[in-house]
């Protein structure tokens, strides 16, 4: 496919000499950046397309919601809190790209549908507005606990 790559992350050795040897083997098309460098992390959300995140686990995960403020269009694995955050776009409010299992076929496959919405144009612009108005705040959640605890006591809120 006809994109680029940018990482940055650092991890277990194996992986940072993979993408270091990628970023060499393909010149202009990756980029590989080691260490945790939140200014440059912000570049690389604001200047992006897609975000993935293919974890094996995550327990709440912010990094899709921080792509998403940006509309920044995230692919996730369906675990933890990247299931619980982000719908895929195939579905009913969908705000981003899922696949279930831990392996690349199907990681590819999540790739590819976020790929073929990208060449519609229209329907890109559609999904990244709808990734941009996703609320995650505080004000939300707690007004949503409000709600939940006044159910429990039998009030109307």
């Amino acid at each position: 496919m006809p994109v680029q790559i940018a990482v940055l992350g650092s991890g277990e050795s194996a992986f940072e000499g993979f993408f270091r040897y990628m970023q060499e083997r393909y010149p202009g098309r990756v980029s590989f950046v080691c260490g945790f460098i939140p200014p440059l992390a912000r570049r690389i959300y604001a200047g992006s397309d897609v975000f993935l995140m293919p974890s094996k686990s995550e327990p709440c995960g912010l990094a899709q919601m921080i792509s998403l403020r940006y509309g920044t269009i995230p692919i996730v694995r369906e675990t933890g809190g990247l299931k619980d955050s982000i719908k895929d776009l195939g579905g009913i409010k969908g705000n981003g790209f899922t696949f279930q299992t831990y392996n690349a076929e199907d990681m590819l496959d999540a790739v590819h549908r976020s790929f073929n919405l990208y060449c519609k144009g229209e329907r890109w612009k559609e999904a990244v507005l709808n990734a941009l108005s996703c609320d995650f705040s505080w004000s939300r959640s707690a007004h949503a606990y409000t709600r939940l605890y006044e159910a429990v006591l039998g009030r109307k809120g």
